[in-house]
């Protein structure tokens, strides 16, 4: 499916993250790397289920608008819905594979919220989301990326959206199913998972500064 998608990591291979790998003797555990993120937090920092750190570039203007705006549009229909909440880049999720790592948005149900402790609220959320976007940037490997997604289906995710600006395309996971990818969507929505949502993809495509 990479090669469906633009900036592949033949076209980009400097885009690829920077991975620190560690012995296993010195793997982090969550608490390590909740603090190794802090005292780096210029920096997007997850941790793969095999115990390595992927530092990833920051993004461009484009891709931060983007973000923003997916983030703020799921936002008012998670308020108006009212059964779950969403997160931004910077929260990170640890996932039943050991892996933490931090999708561009998220959506997570309240009713799973509440039963973690107000510790656990406080560091990287011991779950995986149930919806996840994750936008391609040109500092992102797209092979990368849909290992990433694939991961979320692993652990328990119920949707993803896989996001190519450039192309205008979007490629949806789901548990169980394959990949079905979708070219110059006008709109985006799932009512099984997302009841009621429906994003307006001009409002994402089309950059207004």
């Amino acid at each position: 499916m990479a090669a469906g998608l633009s900036n592949t990591p033949e076209q980009n291979p400097s885009f690829n993250p920077v991975v620190l790998h560690w012995p296993p003797s010195m793997r982090l555990g969550d608490e390590q790397f909740f603090e190794f993120c802090r005292a780096n937090d210029a920096w997007r920092i997850e941790y793969t289920a095999a115990g390595d750190c992927e530092i990833m570039a920051p993004t461009g203007g484009e891709t931060g608008w983007r973000n923003s705006r997916l983030t703020t549009l799921l936002s008012i229909w998670a308020e108006q819905e009212g059964s779950g909440v969403v997160f931004g880049s910077s929260s990170g999720f640890v996932l039943s594979d050991g892996a933490i790592r931090s999708p561009d948005v998220s959506w997570v149900k309240k009713a799973r919220l509440a039963v973690l402790t107000p510790e656990q609220k406080q560091r990287f959320l011991p779950l995986c989301p149930d919806f996840v976007i994750e936008l391609c940037s040109p500092s992102d490997n797209l092979k990368t990326l849909q290992g990433k997604m694939r991961e979320y289906i692993e652990n328990g995710a119920d949707l993803g959206w896989l996001i190519d600006a450039e192309i205008k395309r979007v490629l949806i996971f789901r548990p169980g199913q394959a990949i079905s990818t979708v070219d110059q969507p006008e709109f985006l929505s799932d009512d099984v998972v997302l009841s009621g949502f429906k994003l307006n993809m001009n409002k994402i495509w089309n950059v207004d500064f």
